[in-house]
């Protein structure tokens, strides 16, 4: 868990934030907590984030996934996904998070899909759909994200 890999982003994307001096690979990675959880990004755009997630290590005591790994999960794709609507001069702020969970998961990798409902100047709303190895959904989420102004010497490194 916690390996690095490469997220798959647009070229226009990277070019826009390495003109900025900004690691856009480590910007938009799952972060500490999603580290510790083995959250992986493997495709980010503003259109579609997917990301896995191993169930071993996210459980709770009777060795199901926990919900709050599933909200982990789909928050991170969501705040890649607004970050990424919102360009270089925003910065996603997460502001509501809803999970309905439909099936236990017990083992293996969990997968979420992370698709826009809404991507406005203020504010984007991403629906995620986690789903098991056999294509079964586990949680339905919907995470809407504040975008706020920043200016370039402020954007997160």
């Amino acid at each position: 868990m916690g390996e690095q890999h490469t997220v798959k982003f647009p070229q226009e994307v990277i070019d826009e934030y390495a003109a900025l001096g900004v690691d856009l690979a480590a910007l938009f990675s799952a972060g500490h907590l999603g580290s510790r959880m083995g959250i992986q990004i493997k495709e980010a755009s503003a259109d579609r984030v997917v990301g896995t997630m191993p169930v071993e290590g996210n459980t709770q005591p009777y060795g199901l996934l926990h919900g709050g790994a599933s909200a982990v999960l789909a928050e991170t794709l969501g705040s890649v996904g607004s970050m990424l609507h919102g360009g270089v001069g925003k910065l996603a702020v997460g502001v509501d998070l809803n999970c309905t969970h439909h099936r236990a998961a017990k083992s293996g990798l969990v997968t979420g899909v992370a698709t826009p409902v809404h991507q406005g100047r203020s504010t984007a709303t991403y629906d995620i759909v986690i789903s098991d190895e056999d294509g079964k959904r586990v949680c339905s989420a919907r995470l809407t994200c504040l975008l706020r102004e920043v200016s370039p010497g402020d954007a997160p490194r």
